[in-house]
């Protein structure tokens, strides 16, 4: 705005969980992510992205934090349950490929334990228990989409709990990390991603930890230009940052166009415009809202036509960065009004 003063098994797992169990979450009661736990975020995330540079420097960061070779490969090949086997394979070529960079400088990275040899005949079985497990009950009877589809219940079971869970070298809680931070980089999964954090808690992750990674994983998002620079506080509440894309002097002083980038909870003041503007989401989750009227909630794709002179407001949901483009148009030299603050009880009650 301008600167003026005035996958295949992803939707069955979170069905199927319940609980996790006591010991194991008594194992991870620390209330910020170590540096281990902090590698695997955006290793997952960008796996999920299929963004291949970031990953790169992100599993350079995991080698350099400690991770083994062969502890890192268990967080590709689990990749491929919740964002298929191409997201996964392109990953795994990009570790090699990172590997042989580092090779040639000089960097000897350790190779780390094998994964458990799981020798099971009977997969199935082994799938069932584990899972019985994990969600601290036994299974009596096939119920929901797992009924409705057998073959999906056996995927799921044959692969993902018993080939996957049953490999070792990641706990059942870091591989809970890996998931979340994989669902919290993809479009369209937030019954899963809700879901699995609730699992992630049952598995000992803090809400201070869900916190954390939800903040590395939204600091890695692929927006489509720089975030620019921080906002003015005297217009904007949160953290907020602005990038000028096409200023007044470069359209004949009709309009400018600029990208904003609120992080979670950030937002504008209340402020009107003489000519009106055009919001682009692109990125996260956000609100609009004009005065004396319900928000309206804003994803990636949406477009928002604001009138002229109307009071409003728009800005990132409390728990997700949200960016867009704002097409703002002039008058006399003039774009914007600002006005009051978004009070915190305004923006909680929706």
């Amino acid at each position: 705005m301008q600167q003026k003063p005035a996958s295949l098994l992803t939707g069955l797992c979170f069905v199927i969980f319940g609980f996790i169990g006591q010991a194991e979450a008594q194992s991870m009661n620390r209330q910020t992510l170590n540096a281990r736990q902090q590698a695997i975020v955006p290793i997952a995330a960008f796996t999920a992205r299929g963004d291949l540079d970031k990953l790169k420097g992100a599993l350079n960061e995991g080698l350099d934090a400690g991770m083994s070779i062969n502890e890192i490969k268990e967080v590709l090949v689990q990749m491929y349950a919740y964002t298929g086997f191409p997201r996964s394979l392109n990953a795994i070529n990009t570790l090699i490929a990172v590997l042989e960079e580092r090779q040639a400088k000089g960097i000897s990275d350790k190779t780390g334990e094998k994964p458990a040899d799981f020798s099971d005949k009977n997969k199935y079985n082994k799938g069932r228990k584990t899972l019985e497990t994990l969600s601290g009950r036994k299974e009596t009877k096939l119920t929901g989409a797992n009924a409705f589809a057998p073959a999906i219940d056996e995927f799921l079971k044959e692969h993902l709990f018993a080939d996957i869970f049953g490999r070792g070298l990641l706990t059942h809680q870091e591989r809970e990390l890996a998931t979340i931070s994989a669902l919290s980089a993809l479009d369209g999964a937030e019954p899963q991603l809700n879901a699995h954090k609730t699992i992630g808690k049952n598995a000992g992750l803090t809400e201070t930890q869900i916190n954390e990674l939800s903040k590395i994983v939204q600091g890695g998002q692929k927006s489509i230009y720089p975030r620019g620079n921080r906002a003015p506080a005297e217009w904007f509440s949160g953290v907020v940052w602005l990038n000028s894309l096409a200023s007044p002097a470069e359209t004949e002083g009709l309009y400018s166009i600029g990208q904003v980038t609120f992080e979670a909870g950030g937002r504008t003041h209340w402020h009107t415009h003489p000519i009106g503007q055009i919001l682009l989401c692109t990125e996260g989750k956000g609100w609009y809202q004009e005065r004396g009227k319900p928000a309206r909630a804003l994803q990636k794709g949406d477009v928002v036509v604001i009138p002229k002179e109307v009071e409003h407001w728009h800005g990132a949901a409390a728990d997700s960065q949200f960016v867009h483009i704002a097409i703002t148009n002039n008058k006399d030299g003039n774009a914007v009004t600002w006005l009051n603050p978004v009070t915190n009880e305004e923006y909680g009650r929706f």
